[in-house]
């Protein structure tokens, strides 16, 4: 057969991630991103177990590792600033609170780009605004005009997934809020970071710094309870009087992290939730990464999930002749068990963090979790070799 047309939808982390794949198996690939570039910086994100074999076989390895934060580990500390527990990167194989590959979300996201561009199509500054499907196609049509047709679509647009709305239905169908929120923004170093994340955590909230390659800047990181109607605002400065008024009265360099929020640009909030979805697939049209099964930051594996996601959906189709109805239910087959492990302990943790009613017990907490559930949210797939 010609070589299949495929568009993904977001230009993050699982988007180019699968367009390599796509692409190294003879695709055409487009990759439309409604922001008119690349974003930078974001979230520090890691990559364990599993994924780290993924990364290899891409032959990113070298290149991923280049990027990383470089972060040494992490300290816990009080409102005073002592230090109550101290992980290192090293912990665990590389696999624990700190990862060996811990990369800011921007910096894997262009490490991606760099690596498709040549042989993936790239569309910044649009989106799609309609499609319909019949059994040999997708007709899409783009905000800006354009009108093609693609053999196969697929969403990779994250938590709330303008995809995932055309062709799946209302995000409230998906969106199980767990109860949290949480915020970071660029701010500059003047608190000494030196290769070790900082976190201040008390019941219900925490705040914390994290050192990045600029040693010039850190990342402000913080965490709170919150309901769903209070995180409905979008309005950069109302979220962030929400914020403030979310860390009032916290403790440690909170306030002086605060002082900085007003001139961020890169600030970011957003609530703690998963996409819980029977079927990631309707026809011609699939779903990848958080706009198919986030699992939320409290899981940490995110970005994990997007990178073996991206591995088993390509090599599932190239392996059914480009069939999306087998491939599909391979890809589901294959990753849902790890998928439900990380959502579990996305559940859990965020548990851990709720402030129980006075008398009531905590929820959670980090000695009754299940390791076999955890093993599995970082190793939970024997990885093909397609």
């Amino acid at each position: 057969m010609t070589a299949p047309r495929v568009l993904i939808a977001g230009a993050s982390i699982a988007g180019p991630a699968l367009a390599h794949w796509l692409a190294s198996y003879g695709a055409e690939v487009t990759v439309v991103e409604r922001a008119p570039g690349l974003r930078p910086g974001g979230q520090a994100v890691d990559a364990r177990g599993v994924a780290r074999e993924v990364i290899r076989r891409m032959g990113l390895d070298q290149a991923v590792r280049a990027a990383r934060t470089e972060t040494a580990g992490a300290h816990f500390v009080d409102e005073n600033g002592t230090v109550l527990q101290t992980f290192g990167a090293e912990d665990d194989g590389g696999d624990g609170f700190i990862a060996d590959i811990e990369i800011l979300r921007g910096d894997l996201s262009q490490v991606l780009h760099d690596a498709t561009r040549d042989r993936v199509e790239y569309v910044f500054g649009d989106r799609i605004a309609t499609l319909t499907q019949d059994p040999d196609g997708v007709n899409v049509t783009f905000a800006g005009g354009a009108a093609r047709r693609f053999d196969l679509v697929i969403g990779a647009d994250g938590l709330h997934s303008s995809l995932r709305a055309l062709a799946f239905g209302p995000h409230e169908r998906y969106l199980r809020h767990l109860g949290h929120a949480m915020a970071f923004y660029t701010v500059p170093n003047e608190f000494g970071l030196d290769r070790w994340l900082l976190d201040c955590v008390v019941p219900g909230r925490s705040a914390g710094l994290r050192p990045i390659r600029d040693a010039t800047l850190g990342m402000a990181l913080f965490s709170f309870a919150a309901t769903e109607s209070e995180l409905t605002v979008r309005d950069p400065s109302a979220q962030k009087d929400l914020l403030r008024e979310k860390m009032a009265g916290l403790g440690w360099l909170t306030p002086q992290i605060l002082a900085h929020a007003d001139a961020a640009e890169d600030f970011y909030l957003d609530a703690v939730a998963q996409v819980v979805m029977d079927a990631w697939s309707t026809g011609r049209v699939a779903l990848l990464g958080d706009a198919a099964f986030c699992s939320s930051p409290m899981s940490g594996q995110g970005t994990s999930l997007a990178l073996v996601g991206a591995y088993v959906l390509a090599g599932e189709l190239a392996a059914a002749n480009w069939r999306p109805e087998p491939a599909f239910a391979a890809y589901e087959r294959l990753l849902r068990p790890m998928v439900e492990a990380n959502q579990q302990v996305g559940r859990w943790n965020a548990a851990s963090r709720t402030v129980p009613a006075p008398g009531e017990p905590p929820a959670t907490s980090p000695e009754d979790w299940d390791m076999a559930v955890i093993e599995r949210a970082i190793n939970g797939i024997d990885l093909p070799d397609y």
